[in-house]
């Protein structure tokens, strides 16, 4: 997709080397289907935390200015779970790192820990490693497709003047806009509702979390914060 989260998770830490209709998919996913749930089942996940704590963790947003449904955890992976991990980094606490490879955002936290989101990260085609940072940040953004995307999906372009902010907006309610040298570079990390995208490369190189982590990743993020796309 172009254009148009002290203390995280559980309090858990893990350590690293542990073994539909034109709206927000249609558009943000293109070509992406068939995503079926996980059938995760009953009791509790593999570091203890269980399906009842998680689905208050990702519980209702009931006061934004649109209201944010729950997340279905039954539906998205345990492993994907907001935690606190121990990723070893000299990079400064507040720094962003996203690994597509294993389909997970950090964000740097300090004496060695991290905080860590699931992700969904861009499709092959569209992947993209590098150094940018925040150049600006937005709450119920306004999304353009860009004219590449509107080439892609036609179906895009009736949105060429900007799509209004709400829940079927692709960029939903929070979104960190990634710049390089000055110049925005069409690629963001923003919010998704829908849980049986994480995990995924579906994008056409966008970074999106669940709408509760990206709530606790974007109070926390300020203008010019480093990101860091590491190469798949």
């Amino acid at each position: 997709m172009n254009d148009g989260m002290t203390s995280a998770g559980d309090g858990r830490i893990a350590r690293e080397d542990d073994p539909a209709r034109l709206n927000r998919r249609a558009l943000l996913f293109g070509a992406a289907a068939g995503l079926g749930a996980l059938g995760l089942g009953g009791c509790a996940t593999s570091d203890g935390m269980s399906f009842a704590e998680a689905s208050k963790w990702y519980g209702a947003a009931p006061n934004e200015k649109f209201p944010v449904p729950a997340v279905d955890v039954s539906k998205l992976d345990p492993k994907f779970y907001r935690r606190t991990v121990r990723y070893d980094s000299k990079e400064a606490p507040g720094t962003i790192i996203v690994d597509p490879g294993k389909h997970y955002v950090y964000r740097i936290e300090g004496d060695g820990l991290a905080t860590r989101y699931g992700a969904n990260v861009g499709r092959q085609g569209f992947l993209w490693s590098g150094e940018a940072y925040v150049g600006r940040k937005a709450e119920w953004p306004i999304w353009t497709p860009p004219r590449e995307m509107i080439q892609r999906q036609p179906e895009a372009a009736k949105y060429a003047g900007g799509m209004a902010p709400g829940l079927d907006n692709p960029l939903g309610a929070r979104v960190l806009y990634l710049y390089q040298n000055g110049r925005y570079t069409l690629y963001t990390i923003y919010s998704t509702s829908d849980p049986e995208t994480i995990g995924n490369g579906i994008t056409s190189g966008c970074t999106g979390l669940l709408t509760q982590d990206m709530l606790d990743l974007y109070s926390r993020t300020p203008i010019k914060t480093k990101v860091i796309v590491l190469p798949v």
